[in-house]
Formats: structure tokens, sequence, C-alpha cells
């Protein structure tokens, strides 16, 4: 597969956060007008099949234990329920092999209603033959058998039924298509829009195209869309409207333009794909993945999404609580010491990066006096630093003081485990840190998070070097190369150790 170096890519050019006072990035009227315009929450199509192959795996295995248990005395559970979960999951295996379970198959009625009642005639075929071989009829009730096959037939069209409305509905508000740009101009994107127009159109929600080039060969409107800037604009078009996919409709003959382009772009959390429709150079069957009926070369994926995303999410919202929970005490000894020692406010509310560069209200502790408080933090906390309490030292040492993020977590903005978010105006060897380290603003691919890789690897406190950000980086953009669930796991059970073992830099 068409790869490059995510790692290499990213620390070899530099990016600008979106945002910022000067307005470094100044979009064409017409990507502002697509950033003004309302944007439904968009659902994932594999989580969408996914909740939909449970309901109807669960609906049809309570179909069959209700007529069990409705017509059949005495009840024979040891033997009926074993039955029914091996039949209904033989149902789901097949439902998928006919490829019944997919939002494309769900749009359509008499394709799918006849995939599905097909795939359920062969279950009660195999159902009906291993009775019969394992001589297991005198334990199988023949109405049983029958009422389940016909009123499944019946729950199976009724279910889909319901569920091609639905993903009707979701499509006609766009939250089942994907909002793409492509990136290239001219007769090669043209003909890319074609294919997509032909085959794609229900799940593609095209915004327009960008493209370096000025020339003849990149007009103003191709096949109907606008162009929007060049490629450094859509940067900050897809940090300040939602984009999942980005197509690049390049030859892979211009390898220094596609690289250029991967290099400019890998910094968002975006989905980008190189088409490959025109291409003369063909790879094997494996090697594509499809828009439609348009084949592309995957050249790098978001790195949370999907069932994942929601694997973070209850992995989120469930520590949260708990750690709210079981830490209240110590929150609430905390507050009240803040409030003994120095007069002010408990917490200190901080503006930081959050996913995507997204500004976030970060919670904290206040651990210094409240006249020397330093909302942007333009000044680096070091050893012995006057401005901070007494108690100040030890919740900072501890970590005691990031503990109100767990409402944040709570509310959506951070993840228990991610890249720590950074003061705005923090400094490295007085550089900011996107100055300080090219490629900087790829660690915000992910939401940010209490603590994280770059933390239990002793990377915490002072980053008054250069090599200090660079490692943090580092860290960070491996985490989010590596990321998984039990990554997340190791993470948070060795934050309570690193903070022991690793916090001389913690002032």
């Amino acid at each position: 597969m068409f790869r490059v170096d995510p790692k290499k890519a990213i620390l070899d050019h530099a990016s600008r956060p979106s945002g910022d006072d000067d307005g470094f990035v100044r979009l064409r009227p017409q990507a502002e007008a697509i950033i003004r315009a309302p944007v439904e929450r968009t659902m994932s199509s594999a989580v969408v099949a996914g909740v939909a192959q449970v309901a109807e795996a669960a609906l049809l295995a309570l179909l069959g234990y209700g007529i069990h248990a409705a017509y059949i005395e005495p009840q024979q559970d040891a033997f009926y329920i074993p039955v029914i979960l091996a039949t209904t999951l033989l149902a789901n295996i097949l439902f998928n092999a006919v490829r019944s379970h997919r939002v494309a198959a769900y749009r359509t009625f008499l394709s799918q209603i006849g995939r599905v009642l097909g795939a359920w005639t062969v279950v009660m075929v195999v159902l009906t033959a291993g009775i019969f071989f394992f001589k297991a009829s005198d334990m199988v009730s023949r109405v049983w058998l029958l009422t389940w096959f016909a009123s499944g037939a019946v729950l199976l069209i009724a279910f889909r039924l319901l569920l091609r409305t639905m993903v009707q509905h979701w499509t006609a508000q766009g939250r089942l298509k994907r909002r793409t740009v492509i990136v290239g101009g001219g007769a090669d994107a043209e003909d890319l829009i074609h294919h997509i127009e032909a085959g794609a159109n229900r799940d593609i929600n095209l915004l327009g195209l960008f493209d370096d080039r000025i020339d003849d060969r990149s007009p103003d409107f191709v096949a109907g869309y606008q162009k929007l800037g060049k490629v450094a604009e859509l940067i900050e078009f897809a940090r300040r409207t939602p984009v999942d996919l980005v197509i690049v409709s390049m030859p892979l003959s211009a390898e220094k333009r596609v690289l250029d382009m991967l290099t400019q772009l890998w910094v968002l959390p975006v989905d980008i794909r190189l088409s490959a429709h025109m291409s003369k150079l063909k790879f094997t069957e494996k090697a594509y993945s499809y828009v439609g009926d348009v084949p592309v070369l995957d050249m790098a994926d978001r790195p949370i999404s999907d069932w994942n995303l929601v694997f973070k999410w209850v992995f989120d919202k469930v520590v949260a609580l708990s750690a709210l929970i079981l830490l209240s005490p110590i929150m609430v000894i905390t507050a009240i010491a803040i409030k003994l020692e120095s007069k002010g406010p408990v917490f200190f509310v901080q503006h930081r990066h959050g996913f995507n560069n997204e500004l976030i209200r970060i919670y904290k502790f206040r651990s210094m006096r409240t006249d020397m408080l330093d909302a942007a933090a333009a000044k680096l906390v070091t050893k012995d630093d006057p401005r901070v309490t007494r108690v100040g030292k030890f919740i900072r040492r501890t970590s005691i003081d990031e503990l109100p993020q767990l409402f944040n977590v709570l509310k959506g903005e951070l993840s228990i485990v991610g890249p720590r978010p950074h003061a705005l105006q923090a400094k490295a060897d007085n550089k900011l840190y996107y100055e300080a380290v090219e490629g900087y603003f790829a660690r915000h691919r992910v939401k940010p998070g209490i603590t994280g890789w770059a933390q239990i690897n002793g990377w915490r406190g002072e980053t008054d070097t250069i090599d200090k950000i660079m490692q943090r980086v580092n860290h960070d953009l491996y985490y989010i190369e590596h990321w998984s669930i039990l990554l997340d796991l190791y993470i948070l059970v060795m934050t309570p150790v690193s903070l022991v073992a690793k916090n001389e830099n913690a002032y």
C-alpha cells in the first residue's frame, strides 16, 4: 500500500493554529459561506450497521425464545436456549455474507428483503438438517420451528423496512454523508466528480475543491463545484467546519506534489484518500478501498473513529465518574486548603487548544497567588517559583491540581488519556510551542487528555528547552499512531506510578 511515514511527514512541515488574533489565514467568501451554514452532526456508518446487527439478532433470539416459552410445556431451556443462540449467530453471519448489513443495502427495498429472507431460509434449512442428523427430532417441536421461521420472516421484513426509513431520513439530513473536499483540479478532478455523483452521491457531501495551481489547468469551477482555495487554506477550513474525507485527485506520477500535499494535511483529523480511477498503474484488489465505485488508496485515517470512538467515549465517562466519586474527599480537602491559605477563587480557568485546535476552557485548582496569576502562561513555572503557594507546590507536584479536569471529560472536551493540552502562550526557549516544533498541531488530531504517554514516560512539568517540548510531541505522536483501549488502560494504571517515580520536573 502506498504510504508515507506519518511521523516524518508531520515533522517535515510547519503549521499555524486556527483562530489567531492576527487572522493568519483568510479564506475565500465561498469557503466562509460553507463554514457559516448549519451542519447536522454526522453518524458513523459502521456504528449504524453494528447497532442494527445487534438489534436484529436480539429480536430474532427473543422471538424464538418467546415462542418456546408460550407453546412448549414443560419448558426445556437447557436445550432450546443454546439452539436459539446458535441459530441467531448463524443468521447474523449469513446476513453479513450476503452483504445485507451495510448502509448502502439498508437504502434498498427488494434487494435487501430478498437477501435477508433468502439467508433466513438457508438458516432454517441448516437447523432442520442439524436436527435430523443429530437425531434430535424428538426434542424439537415442529410447531415451534415453523412458527419461528414464519414469524421471523415477518419480523425481518418489518425491521428492515423500519431501518430503511430511518436510514433514508438520516441520509436526507446529511447525517450519513461524509463531508468531502477534493484536492486537485482540471480534467482529472472533473472525471472524479462524475464518478462520485454516479456511484456515491448518497454517501458523499461534496463541498468543493482546493488546489494550489492558479493557471488554466485549475479553473474556479469544476463540474459545477467551486474552487475554495489553496491546500494551506484547507487546513484552516477543516478546523472551522467539519470535514470527514479528503480525496486527492493527482496522478501517482506527481510524487512530489502528493508528498507536499500530505505533509500539509497530516495535521488534520480526517481520512485522506488518493484517487486511483485514472491511474494506469494497477495494484492488487486488496490494495484499494472504495468511495462508491471509485477505487482509492488509503493515505491516512483519522486516528480514532467508528466503534473505537464509542469505546473511548464509554471509557472516558466511566473512568471520570468513578474518579470523581472516589477522589471527591481529596478534592474537597484541596479546595478548603486553597481557601485557607490565600484569598481568591478555588478554581483557575484557562483557555487551551482542544481537538482539531478548538478552544476549550480547562479547569484546575488554583496553585498561584491571585495577584500573580498568569492566565496565558506566558512565563513557565520554575522551581521555587514565588508565584506558587505552599498548597500549590504540593498539588502541582502530585497533579492534584488537574483533578477538576474530570469535569472537562464529562463535558466531552477532554479524554482521560491523550496529549496534554498546553496553554496558548506557553513557550520553550522563548519560542511558542508551535513555532519551536514543526507539525506541532498534529497532536490535536485526537482529544487532549488529563494524562498521556509523554507524562508516564517522565515528560511532564517544566518545558524550558526545545528538546523537552519535542520529546513531548514525539511521545504524543507515538500515542496517536498506536492508540488502543489497552494502551489507555496501561497509561491510566501507570499514571500514579509515574507521579511518584518521575516527578522531578513538576513544580
